[in-house]
């Protein structure tokens, strides 16, 4: 049987490697400064897809060089500035919205969208079962959602985001196949083991503490309970 440890680690390697490797479907077609899209092979309501390092990033196209996408973002809650909020967001506003869980759907040109990366045209139209409504319509949906909202790295992302607005239904692959992974390590008794004999690694090099026998001994406790 294959131990899910080795697959979560996989599936991290996997994301890691994603972008080096050339992809079907693609469409990314930029200039020598890196930051110029072939928009008119993009259709109002398509869904872009921008794989990242550990992640992809999803949005709507609206149009004339537009994309609707939902992001992190911790800025506007802290000023109500125009000026300083349609700035794109950098990484630490990014990381502030994940850990408050605020985010945005915001409209941003194709070349801040990408930010540099590869972008795949409806690829999700082949792995989400249901039919894609009518580019309009997708894009309406899009558009009617901007502005301040909350956010949830598992259950409310921009994959949620997208699939609503083509599909009609909030679904996210990603979070599904992190979730079936977690899954399989909490119930393979391996895991067990392998927690118990870092938690008493860390035991013997750090000493014993509370703030090292307990967590350790807690976290291989509630493993051997649920597997």
């Amino acid at each position: 049987m294959k131990n899910p440890v080795l697959g979560l680690l996989s599936f991290l390697l996997d994301k890691i490697l994603f972008f080096l490797k050339p992809k079907p479907n693609c469409i990314s077609v930029a200039d020598t400064n890196g930051n110029m899209y072939e928009t008119s092979l993009f259709k109002r309501g398509d869904l872009l897809e921008v794989p990242r390092t550990l992640f992809v990033h999803f949005g709507i196209y609206l149009g004339n060089n537009q994309v609707a996408h939902l992001i992190p973002d911790i800025l506007p809650v802290l000023t109500c500035k125009k000026t300083y909020v349609e700035k794109v967001v950098t990484n630490k506003r990014l990381i502030g919205g994940v850990l408050a869980k605020i985010a945005s759907v915001r409209v941003d040109n194709v070349q801040d969208f990408a930010y540099g990366a590869i972008i795949l045209l409806n690829s999700m139209d082949q792995h989400v079962k249901k039919t894609p409504l009518s580019n309009e319509e997708v894009a309406q949906r899009a558009e009617k959602l901007v502005g301040t909202t909350s956010y949830s790295l598992l259950w409310d992302n921009c994959e949620h985001f997208v699939t609503y607005c083509r599909y009609g239904t909030a679904v996210s692959l990603q979070t599904d196949k992190f979730c079936e992974i977690v899954k399989k390590i909490i119930r393979d008794q391996r895991s067990v083991v392998i927690s118990a004999a870092l938690g008493l690694a860390l035991t013997l090099c750090v000493g014993v503490g509370p703030f090292t026998t307990l967590p350790s001994f807690l976290f291989t406790f509630t493993l051997w309970m649920a597997s």
